[in-house]
């Protein structure tokens, strides 16, 4: 019998079907025999081979298991839904596109060893990002405006690689586009976030699914609704009482 997995890799994936076994094979050269673990991918209703190249990949590996969105939802609605059937707790997020490096989740795993307790996000930190320049700079500019708005001391939020407590992650208000904002979320229910460097690669295959036009529309909106749900936290401390 396996043992009880005590990380589960959540990855969302749509239409990502030249991307899979590469990432997977990637996932369990890094995680195998370090730590027992799960990977879960979440294929937010792929219109190419992406399903059918996992269900073949969950033949030869036992880790993987595989959930499938009937419509398209997006990518908080995937992660979050990963986390939900995750049985490990702790969590890694990667982006499904192979950007982001699974050799970086032991470099997580060791900040999360010798962390405090209140410590509830390893965040990934892009230094040296592979992407357009065009891409680079909408970051920029997007990341100058939330962190002045949302004081949450955090460079890199929309890094994909992330390391979090799965109980703390699914006490976070949802909505759309969440997964972008979790170090400020993570911070308003009272935790601590530490911000890790990590590698960054060039896309190898397949497309992106966002533009910078559309991301900063959203980005203007969500912004707003997270400055709103910051200022409206309230927390104090409980204890029990004794008769």
């Amino acid at each position: 019998m396996n043992p009880a997995p005590q990380l589960a890799v959540v990855v969302p994936v749509c239409n990502e079907e030249d991307n899979v076994a590469t990432l997977v094979g990637e996932i369990l050269s890094a995680l195998r025999g370090r730590i027992a673990f799960e990977i879960i991918y979440v294929d937010d209703a792929s219109r190419d081979a992406t399903l059918s190249r996992l269900q073949a990949l969950q033949t030869t590996t036992p880790e993987l298991r595989v959930i499938r969105h009937l419509v398209n939802a997006g990518q908080s609605t995937a992660v979050r839904n990963g986390v939900k059937a995750a049985r490990a707790p702790w969590v890694a997020t990667l982006d499904g596109d192979g950007q982001n490096d699974p050799a970086d989740i032991p470099k997580l795993l060791e900040q999360r060893a010798s962390a405090a307790t209140e410590v509830k996000l390893f965040a990934g930190w892009r230094t040296q990002r592979k992407d357009s320049g065009s891409k680079r700079w909408a970051s920029k500019f997007a990341n100058g405006i939330r962190v002045r708005l949302l004081r949450d001391a955090t460079p890199d939020t929309g890094c994909g690689i992330k390391l979090f407590e799965r109980e703390a992650f699914l006490d976070l208000p949802y909505f759309d586009h969440m997964h972008r904002y979790l170090p400020a979320l993570m911070q308003r229910a009272g935790w601590r976030t530490v911000s890790v460097p990590v590698n960054h690669r060039h896309r190898t295959a397949g497309v992106s699914k966002y533009n910078n036009l559309g991301r900063a529309i959203v980005g203007v909106r969500d912004l707003i609704g997270v400055r709103w749900l910051i200022a409206r936290n309230r927390r104090t401390a409980v204890e029990d009482v004794q008769p």
